[in-house]
């Protein structure tokens, strides 16, 4: 590591005892630290390393040496390594001792970033589609960067990309409530526009999408009318309206008698002489999915005071196996779910009204070409009798009643096979209702688990190094791009939390451990990496306010973003940092200070709520449009008020920032301090000492 400010200059430098004029890009001096009154100076400003641009140990080595107290060592690759995209297990085990040695023998720190590859660990594919396979590749590179970790850098966060799914903006729980609803949208119209994915839970397997400007028809139900009697469990009942006291919808049958919501009837129109159908849209489809949520709950409840039974392990028919295997919401019954959690989604709703009608459109045909199933019975045994008293019969008698035979099995077998298939396609409608998930609570609670696997470990591998370990190894999930889950803060703060919340249950499972003490270990091996840049990109589906100029519509958004970093920092999750600036568009990887986040802002409200760990700018951009990528880290230190100084405190001697090296020596045309060339005078008749001849 480079150390500055320790007395190189000598009275042979052309400043020695001088007052220099500042630099133009000065922005501080020894004598001014009003831009560094955050704490942060060079040596808590780490930079990245992209492993495979970066091809070996002597090469990190070199990068090392321009001066840097912590590096960021970043895989390119996933699964299969290459040249250009590196994988943990391209350094082997002398590799990584040289790494180890290396970190050792500079007084550095390293920290690592698992593949850049893997964008959340619920187990999405390109299509959409969520797979067991997917999740687990995706861990597995974590674990193995993990490792890597252990070996190379004795511990710290290994960070990974959150990412988790697609979801719309605009219908986002944190954009509903709260100072800032209302705030950020994707595009116009987006309101109308929004679609949302839902998942067969068996597989997780995308089963359709279900769109805000799509209606689905769906039978208008027979329910009871203001002041005409039903019976509610054999109790006459006046009705008040079409709800109850409670506020569930009261379905009637063709009896006035009260039915379960998922036997109920469609309404008769007896002066159409059809039953009546309506086009749902997707307000319809919320309050729909409020009384499956209300009934959700109701057998929830059933479920918890018949003793949380496991229904897969009950003998078979019990009628307790029966009764909730054939609920619709049976995924909600087990231990891991507290009712405030239930909930059905509006685009469940949409699946799932698609299908009932689908299984009742099957229960009707079953009906239909079963009707008359005993009468072709009774018939075939008429004809079966008639054969037998015929035997005396003439031939042409005898072939009639052999006719009508195979007419008769023909209709038996029509009706037998018609009828069961429609009967097998309603109960497969039926079952699949039980699976049907919006693929945003089945990702969460994929990514939950996954995160928690990776957190075990990572605690696992830091109980191995023992002494060894210089800091807990971490996963730290990194808030990504906008369009993805994870990128919002508040959508950050519930993966970890309730990643720790996983691990922890881990951790209990698996020993003797209090849950206190499962929590604690949990909150130090899952945190956050908030990055800077990524968190500056929701300026581009802020939505200002046309009452206000742009500048103060900034403002507005720069409050925000340093709002809620600071409610990150009290929730205790942020354990890493990326210092990125960019123009709220692209994630193009300026150095802070040369775009328009509020970096310095968003540290110092960090800093002030106890944060210590490390701060990482990854350069980008710098690499082509300035002189070296390097040169990025240089103006991340400057941004943070951090000069190289000149040697001692005597009279005349000023401090030099480095505003004055990092463009002087290093690309700038500055004067030499040497004449050369012609103005050189000629060496070739001298003494050894130097002392010319004449």
């Amino acid at each position: 590591m480079v150390e500055f400010g320790t007395g190189y200059r000598m009275p042979m430098d052309r400043e020695y005892g001088h007052t220099e004029i500042a630099h133009h890009r000065d922005e501080a001096t020894p004598n001014n630290k009003s831009t560094n009154d955050i704490g942060v100076g060079i040596k808590d400003i780490g930079f990245s390393l992209g492993l495979g641009p970066v091809p070996n140990v002597p090469a990190i080595g070199a990068k090392l040496r321009a001066g840097s107290k912590t590096a960021e060592l970043t895989f390119m690759g996933a699964g299969k390594g290459s040249g250009q995209q590196q994988t943990p297990e391209y350094y082997g085990k002398m590799q990584r001792q040289a790494l180890s040695e290396l970190r050792k023998a500079n007084e550095v720190n390293f920290t690592t970033h698992a593949s850049v590859g893997i964008q959340g660990l619920a187990g999405m594919d390109q299509s959409g589609n969520f797979s067991k396979a997917n999740k687990n590749f995706s861990v597995q590179e974590i674990k193995r960067a993990i490792d890597f970790a252990a070996d190379v850098a004795a511990g710290g966060p290994v960070v990974l990309h959150t990412g988790e799914f697609q979801r719309p903006i605009v219908d986002a729980n944190w954009n509903r409530k709260g100072d800032y609803a209302g705030k950020f949208r994707m595009f116009e119209g987006e309101e109308e526009a929004a679609s949302y994915r839902v998942v067969d839970n068996r597989s997780g397997a995308v089963m359709q999408e279900a769109r805000k400007s799509r209606k689905v028809a769906k039978p208008v139900w027979n329910t009871a009318e203001t002041g005409k009697e039903y019976y509610d469990g054999g109790v006459k009942k006046v009705a008040k309206g079409e709800y109850d006291e409670r506020g569930r919808i009261i379905y009637l049958d063709y009896d006035n008698k009260r039915i379960n919501d998922e036997r109920r009837v469609p309404k008769y129109n007896p002066e159409e002489g059809k039953f009546e159908v309506t086009q749902m849209g997707w307000e319809d489809l919320e309050k729909e999915a409020k009384q499956m949520t209300m009934r959700a709950k109701e057998e929830y409840k059933e479920w918890i005071n018949a003793g949380r039974p496991d229904i897969e392990k009950l003998p078979e028919g019990h009628k307790l196996k029966e009764k909730f295997k054939e609920s619709y919401w049976v995924r909600f019954f087990n231990n891991e779910v507290k009712e405030n959690e239930i909930e059905v989604k509006p685009e469940e709703a949409y699946i799932i009204s698609t299908l009932e009608t689908n299984a009742a459109t099957s229960r009707g045909y079953a009906i239909y070409y079963s009707g008359n199933f005993q009468g072709m019975i009774d018939q075939k045994r008429q004809i079966q009798e008639a054969l037998e008293k015929a035997k005396d019969a003439n031939e042409a008698e005898k072939m009639q009643l052999r006719n009508a035979m195979k007419e008769v099995d023909r209709q038996i077998s029509y009706a037998r096979e018609s009828s069961a298939s429609q009967w097998a396609q309603a109960k497969e409608a039926e079952e699949t209702i039980r699976h049907v998930q919006s693929a945003e609570t089945y990702a969460l609670k994929e990514s939950y688990d996954a995160y928690a696997q990776a957190g075990m470990h990572a605690w696992e591998q830091t109980r191995k190094l023992g002494k060894k370990a210089e800091k807990p190894i971490a996963i730290a999930m990194e808030n990504l791009f906008p369009e993805s889950y994870g990128a919002h803060p508040d959508e950050i703060i519930n993966l970890v939390e309730n990643s720790r919340k996983a691990m922890a249950r881990k951790l209990m499972e698996r020993g003797k451990i209090s849950e206190e003490e499962a929590r604690k270990t949990a909150s130090k091996h899952i945190v956050a990496t908030i990055d800077t840049g990524h968190m500056n990109m929701w300026k581009k589906y802020w939505v200002g306010d046309n009452k206000k100029t742009i500048e103060q519509n900034d403002e507005d958004f720069k409050k925000w973003m340093v709002g809620k970093m600071g409610e990150m920092a009290k929730k205790g999750i942020v354990g890493h940092i990326h210092l990125v600036d960019n123009y709220g568009y692209q994630d193009d990887h300026l150095a802070p200070g040369e775009g328009n986040a509020p970096v310095r802002e968003m540290i110092k409200v960090l800093k002030e709520n106890g944060y210590k760990g490390e701060m990482i700018f990854e350069p980008g951009a710098d690499w082509t449009t300035d002189v070296s990528g390097f040169h990025g880290v240089m103006k991340t230190w400057r941004y943070f008020g951090s000069p190289v100084y000149g040697a001692g405190s005597g009279p005349g001697i000023s401090g030099k920032s480095w505003g004055n090296v990092g463009y002087s020596h290093f690309g700038s045309n500055q004067p030499p301090y040497f004449v050369f060339g012609g103005y050189s005078p000629s060496e070739e008749w001298t003494l050894w000492s130097g002392v010319p001849l004449e």
